[in-house]
This record gives C-alpha cells, sequence and structure tokens, in this order.
C-alpha cells in the first residue's frame, strides 16, 4: 500500500461540527485559534483519506527530529472566493537540520488542539535528508493553488 494525497473525509465532516477553528474560532471553550501541527510519514506508509488522526506509526525517525512534527504558521485566515473557501499556511514548513535516512514522501497536516485530528495528507517526490534542511514551500493562497481547498 501507498501514501494518497488526499484531505480527511473525517476532517470534512469536523469542519461542518465546528471542531477546527483555522481562522477566527466559533465561540466554544476556547477563544484561540487551534494549533496545526505537520508530521511527515515514510514512503512505505499508508496514509490517505483514511486517516483521522495523528499517529506514530510509519511517522519518520531521526536527528533532529521530534515526534509530531513541527508547529504550522497560521497567520493567515481561511477565506473564500467564488464558491472555493481556502487556507494556506503563511510559512514555508521547515524541518531544520535534521537526518532522515528513511526514504519520506508524505506529510500529514493535524489539530493539535482538537486530539490530533486530522486535516489532510499531503505527496511529494520520495526524500531523505542528510544533516540539513527540508522544507515544503507553501502555495500562493488562493482558490485555485492554496494548500487547503474546499470547493
Amino acid at each position: 500500500m501507498a501514501n494518497t494525497q488526499a484531505m480527511a473525509t473525517s476532517f470534512k465532516v469536523e469542519i461542518l461540527g465546528g471542531v477546527h477553528a483555522i481562522g477566527t474560532p466559533p465561540t466554544r471553550a476556547t477563544t484561540a485559534k487551534d494549533t496545526f501541527k505537520a508530521a511527515l510519514y515514510e514512503a512505505t506508509g499508508s496514509l490517505g483519506a483514511g486517516t483521522t488522526v495523528y499517529s506514530v506509526t510509519d511517522e519518520v525517525s531521526g536527528a533532529g527530529y521530534t515526534a509530531g512534527g513541527i508547529t504550522v504558521s497560521n497567520a493567515t485566515s481561511p477565506t473564500s472566493s467564488g464558491t472555493t473557501a481556502y487556507w494556506t499556511p503563511s510559512a514555508s514548513l521547515t524541518y531544520s537540520n535534521v537526518t532522515l535516512t528513511t526514504a519520506f514522501d508524505a506529510v500529514l497536516i493535524y489539530n493539535s488542539s482538537q486530539g490530533d485530528k486530522a486535516v489532510a495528507v499531503y505527496t511529494f517526490g520520495s526524500q531523505t535528508v542528510t544533516s540539513g534542511n527540508f522544507i515544503l514551500t507553501m502555495p500562493t493562497n488562493d482558490a485555485s493553488t492554496a494548500l487547503l481547498r474546499i470547493a
């Protein structure tokens, strides 16, 4: 089985239930934005639309990498254009000074404020890193290319 890029089906449902607050949060127990994280996964993993929560299973490990990944910069509020709602993190995802010798090809964005619930899995060409930085450059935040789009 291979990783597949997809927005988690559970996230789509949870959006309707108000679980995730990427922008200004709805009225609930907290008034702060939720914290989102980005974890890297081995190329032999099986993440995809059925992924519901963050898990250490098949997550990369190595020097400089912390289990659970990195915090996603969230200074951009979600917006819409036409019938498409969209959001992109406000900065690239940067894993600094890491050594990841097992091939990896996926990142899971998840909501660490809401029980580590999955948001989406994104795939890319298989990578390894030796004593360097791994950077996932974020796309333009618009209705056609934003990282997260709901049409």
